[in-house]
């Protein structure tokens, strides 16, 4: 049974500074139809500041108010999850990481054996960032580099970013309508990596460049990525169910 990683980003979960209720059943729907086809699924999950903010609109610039959205909005983003995945006959569980839980063999052997054992009993585990302790990560930080440390260090073979961006780009296709999509890329510049972190969204912390830098990441380490949209699914249904790579990027040596 092939493992993979999904990452879904607060730019996809959100519209209208609240949770997209409609999409995150869509991506539940989704798991559940990846799960039918015999893959184990980890889903790496943003929202929870947003979802805070549903409930008590502070303001996301001052990092304690940012830290305590989180601690509301956390609880009230499994909820949500939940309920869709009751709906296809599935359990989800919540894994909340700190930033240094990989710096650790001891504790990356006891959050992978953790991981495992939800696995094998048919959940969906669904990791974030520990926002309301991890300070650093909350305002430098994103899942995207989170969730590509999970593909490697739980054992899965590719990670899935759905994102606001559909794929990478041999330009920035907001500002160049000759740009073209690179549907398959085997090599990072150094330039690329360390290019200007561009999120696109008051809830987003990340941008092309984290997910350049977690696909970097990746295939030094011998896995893989797929970026594609989060907003329209057909990409990564064709990619992984149908193997049929029409659209998004594919990450690999």
């Amino acid at each position: 049974m092939q493992r993979l990683v999904i990452k879904v980003g607060s730019h996809v979960l959100t519209q209208d500074g609240a949770v997209a209720s409609m999409r995150m059943l869509a991506l539940v729907q989704l798991i559940a139809e990846l799960k039918a086809h015999k893959y184990e699924v980890i889903l790496v999950s943003s929202g929870a500041v947003a979802a805070g903010y549903t409930l008590l609109p502070l303001d996301r610039g001052n990092v304690a108010n940012k830290q305590a959205l989180a601690a509301i909005g956390q609880p009230l983003l499994l909820k949500m999850y939940q309920e869709k995945f009751e709906k296809f006959g599935l359990l989800c569980s919540q894994v909340l990481f700190s930033a240094d839980v990989f710096d650790s063999p001891k504790h990356i052997k006891h959050a992978k054996v953790a991981i495992d054992t939800l696995l094998e009993n048919n959940v969906v585990p669904i990791i974030n960032e520990n926002d309301t302790v991890s300070v650093e990560e909350l305002v430098f930080g994103d899942n995207d580099r989170l969730s590509a440390h999970v593909a490697h260090y739980f054992d899965a073979q590719i990670l899935i970013i759905l994102s606001d961006i559909d794929a990478f780009y041999d330009k920035d296709p907001n500002r160049y309508d000759d740009a073209k999509r690179r549907a398959v890329v085997s090599e990072i510049s150094q330039d690329e990596l360390e290019a200007e972190h561009t999120p696109n969204n008051e809830f987003a912390t990340g941008g092309i460049v984290t997910k350049l830098q977690s696909a970097d990441f990746l295939m030094k380490h011998g896995r893989e990525m797929f970026l594609a949209s989060g907003f329209e699914l057909s990409d990564v249904k064709a990619f992984l169910v149908d193997g049929e790579h029409v659209g998004g990027t594919l990450f690999k040596k």
